[in-house]
Parts: C-alpha cells; sequence; structure tokens
C-alpha cells in the first residue's frame, strides 16, 4: 500500500502541476500565482486533514509536529533536492512572498511563546485563516 500510495502520489502530483501550469496559461495569470494558492492548498490538504484530525482528538503535538515538519522537510529537503537538480532561480516578487512567510512565522513563535498557557487560542486561529484570506486576495489583486 506504501508503494502504491507513493506511485499514486507522484502522478497525482505531476498532474497537479501540469494542470495548474495549462490553468495558469488559459487564465492569463503568473504561474507563481498558481504556485502560491492552487498549488499550495492542493498539496497541503494532506497536512490538512491530519492536523484537523489530531487537534480534534486532542493530539495538539501531532498536528503542530505535522505543520511544523512539513514546512522544515519542504524548505530543507525539497527545496534543496530540487536547487541540486537544477538551478532555482527566485523573481524579485518573491522576496514579498518570503517577507511575508517569515514575518507570520514569526508571529506565530510570538503568539505561542508569550501566549496563554503556550497555545495557539481559537482566536489566534481565526486571525491566521484571516491573514491567509487577506494574503490570498493580495496575491489575487498582484496577478
Amino acid at each position: 500500500f506504501t508503494l502504491l500510495g507513493l506511485v499514486a502520489l507522484f502522478f497525482g502530483g505531476r498532474l497537479l502541476v501540469l494542470n495548474a501550469i495549462e490553468l495558469a496559461r488559459l487564465a492569463g495569470i503568473s504561474e507563481i500565482l498558481i504556485g502560491l494558492t492552487i498549488v499550495a492548498v492542493g498539496t497541503s490538504l494532506p497536512e490538512l486533514a491530519t492536523s484537523v484530525v489530531a487537534a480534534y482528538r486532542g493530539q495538539s503535538d501531532i498536528a503542530v509536529g505535522n505543520v511544523v515538519g512539513s514546512n522544515i522537510f519542504n524548505i530543507f529537503w525539497i527545496l534543496g533536492l530540487t536547487g541540486v537538480i537544477s538551478p532555482l532561480p527566485v523573481s524579485a516578487g518573491a522576496n514579498i512572498d518570503i517577507t511575508i512567510c517569515l514575518g507570520v512565522t514569526l508571529l506565530l513563535f510570538v503568539v505561542t511563546l508569550i501566549g496563554e498557557a503556550h497555545r495557539l487560542q481559537r482566536r489566534d486561529g481565526i486571525f491566521l485563516v484571516l491573514v491567509y484570506l487577506v494574503y490570498t486576495g493580495y496575491l489575487i489583486q498582484r496577478g
């Protein structure tokens, strides 16, 4: 089942990326917009499902570990391995996105470090969802 899942994941990922590129071209929007929205959400759905189930069952360490671990893995392993295979040009526009990501990560760190009992409260979660929606609106406006 694991091998079958990995094969399905490979082909599903390939299908997602190819169709996202085609969608961007047909709609006349940038590939980075598609990558930062549709592809990002599509590839994060398994983490969302895992984290929601873990949080519902009261296993917050699994939920937090899943998200933090996934981001660390994506940055160091996926981005690193991709850079080893082929150099990755980074557009100047991506600096804004990276800065926003760093800022929200720092904010999340501060909230959990100095927050009530080192917990991410419901209001914090609502705030993070709102920040994501505003950021997505900004991405769409930026085009």
